[in-house]
């Protein structure tokens, strides 16, 4: 967002003509404009990997692999379609759903139903800080670890730390953050994944094709359900990789929709870059996903150690001290924070940008203000992390408030899938449709997401199928 004299000039939420650039073509030179990915990367790659999918785990053992493989998988269309209209119209998702009929006055029920998600999310966020509030007070303690007085200091650093890097709201800024988060810890957890095999808690193929077998064991379904409303992209991540996609320019080198076909071109040309963002996302999550739950059912689980409560951290560090020796405890210590870390770092601008989205479709500001859009979303990077600490100290159960978040988010998945399906038939151009594969993807991922979805409603007010 520029600091001139007129801010629009070069605002990306604003399309002109003035700001159009042509679209690189192939890999090699897409890659200095990727980076809306990498900030999904890294609020994916932190909590619902470290804490729900090591603790499913550590709950079901391998069973349940193929769950986590199409957990993340199965999302990333319905991701891409709307980023497609995102690059199209230059909108961000919360304007887009509250098109969406019906409308309950100024705000669609998409919206509606994004608020009680928000409202849900304030646990699962307040897990996050939570559980990198436990890590540091292991790590350099206050007094006693994990006493009250260590945990408390440590949440109130961690609130203070994060308003103060993040509050300039920059996209660079940003998008540096989240790349160095996910190298540093998506590495070391794949290497250590990788060599299990050569220690005491070996996996083999056996246990791999077992995982395979499309089954949820007893007592492990609602883990599972939370686990694939977490892990791969969810509900909000899908939301909020349009306001990245945006930031970053796509939409505005595509330009404004006059009708050519020089647009059309360059918008299918933003189009592709962004396909091969999503692409790279996508395989940082998925091998950062099934290096925890490897983790989790190979050494936890034949243990019997199940992470609960603020013991959290503590069970999960026996992943590393049961392989590495006592030694790398101080490892897995610091790489905790760092995934936790991630997690905090993008979700804070995330979520600031999609509160102060809904206010705009409230009514209580103009969106295409970029004055007024810098302003209220400072507002939220303050107010978020005071909102998440505060939950996590009153609550301090860091395994439950995640999973709360994630049933959640699989429930606003199905109308996630209803909005993008209705922006593709009303306001996406035709020309920028993709291949009849796509299509197809698209088709039976909406599927597989709605089914899920009805089925955890069901879950939830205890009714049963079958």
């Amino acid at each position: 967002m520029s600091t001139g004299t007129d801010p629009s000039a070069t605002d990306p939420y604003t399309l002109t003509s003035d700001g159009v650039k042509e679209p690189p073509i192939g890999w090699r030179a897409s890659l200095r404009y990727f980076g809306p990915g990498l900030i999904l990367s890294a609020s994916i790659v932190g909590s619902g990997e470290l804490i729900a999918t090591t603790t499913l785990g550590a709950q079901a053992g391998f069973v349940i692999l193929w769950m986590v493989i199409f957990s993340t998988l199965v999302k990333v269309a319905v991701q891409i379609e709307l980023a497609r209209w995102t690059i199209a119209t230059g909108q961000p998702a919360l304007t887009g759903y509250n098109k969406v009929p019906p409308r309950l006055g100024r705000v669609g029920w998409v919206n509606v139903l994004w608020i009680v998600l928000a409202l849900s999310k304030l646990l699962q966020l307040g897990g996050i800080i939570g559980g990198t509030a436990v890590a540091l007070s292991i790590l350099v303690p206050f007094g006693e670890p994990l006493g009250t007085t260590s945990l408390t200091v440590w949440t109130v650093v961690l609130v203070i730390v994060s308003i103060a890097m993040l509050y300039s709201s920059k996209y660079s800024l940003i998008e540096r953050g989240a790349v160095v988060l996910v190298v540093v810890f998506s590495a070391v957890t794949i290497l250590i994944a990788l060599g299990l095999p050569f220690t005491p808690y070996a996996y083999g193929a056996s246990d791999i094709a077992g995982g395979l077998t499309f089954m949820i064991p007893a007592g492990a379904l609602g883990a599972a359900i939370a686990m694939f409303g977490i892990t791969g992209v969810g509900a909000d991540e899908i939301t909020f990789y349009t306001y990245w996609c945006v930031e970053k320019g796509y939409a505005r080198w595509a330009g404004p929709n006059d009708g050519s076909e020089a647009w059309a071109r360059r918008a299918n040309g933003w189009i592709k870059v962004m396909y091969k963002d999503a692409f790279i996302s996508w395989c940082i999550y998925t091998f950062g996903t099934l290096a925890f739950f490897i983790m989790g059912a190979a050494v936890l689980n034949p243990q019997g150690v199940v992470p609960k409560g603020n013991d959290l951290i503590t069970a999960l560090s026996r992943i590393y001290t049961d392989t590495l020796g006592e030694w790398a405890n101080v490892l897995f210590l610091i790489g905790a924070i760092a995934v936790l870390g991630s997690t905090m770092w993008a979700s804070i601008p995330s979520w600031s940008r999609m509160y102060s989205n809904v206010l705009a479709t409230l009514g209580l500001f103009d969106w295409q203000d970029p004055v007024a859009r810098l302003r209220w979303i400072r507002i939220f990077t303050v107010a978020l992390p005071i909102l998440w600490g505060t939950a996590y100290l009153t609550i301090q159960s860091p395994v439950i408030m995640v999973q709360i978040g994630g049933v959640m988010t699989g429930v606003f998945l199905v109308a996630v899938v209803i909005a993008v399906l209705y922006l593709r038939r009303a306001e996406t151009d035709p020309r920028l449709y993709g291949t009849k594969s796509f299509a197809v993807l698209l088709t039976v991922s909406s599927v597989a997401i709605a089914l899920l979805g009805v089925y955890t409603l069901l879950q939830v007010f205890g009714l049963q199928i079958g």
